[in-house]
């Protein structure tokens, strides 16, 4: 089990590069979990795609409700007490310490392409290339 951050479950239907990583990591571990947060996220980039006419409405529908189906199940909330602390003790957004607070909850690995929170956080983010 791994969490994946929005920039990782994006990568499986984006054209963003990191879909053949996305894709790996899927292979070697298929159970991710996220914080409730990643779908509003999601349908955040996915508006960025539609506005800039890489993907029509349509497309945008069906990758949103293939996403839901992969999360189904694996979204949970998150600790504000939790969060906060990770947001006093870094610089990350409170956006990026749900996601730090549900791996550390869950005593697994947050996957992400996040510099500031790989650095941050070192000893529970993990970038997708080193997981595979």
């Amino acid at each position: 089990m791994i969490v994946a951050d929005t920039n990782v479950i994006a990568s499986l239907w984006l054209p963003n590069g990191m879909v053949e990583i996305a894709d790996q990591v899927m292979e070697k571990d298929p159970e991710w979990i996220a914080p409730v947060l990643w779908k509003p996220e999601f349908r955040n980039v996915l508006a960025l795609y539609f506005r800039k006419e890489i993907f029509d409405l349509p497309t945008i529908l069906q990758i949103m409700e293939q996403a839901e189906a992969l999360m189904t199940s694996n979204e949970f909330q998150v600790n504000s007490t939790q969060v906060l602390s990770f947001v006093k003790d870094s610089t990350c957004s409170a956006y990026d310490c749900e996601f730090i607070a549900l791996a550390d909850d869950a005593g697994v690995p947050l996957l992400t392409f996040n510099q500031k929170v790989l650095t941050e956080f070192p000893s529970l983010a993990i970038h997708p290339e080193s997981f595979v």
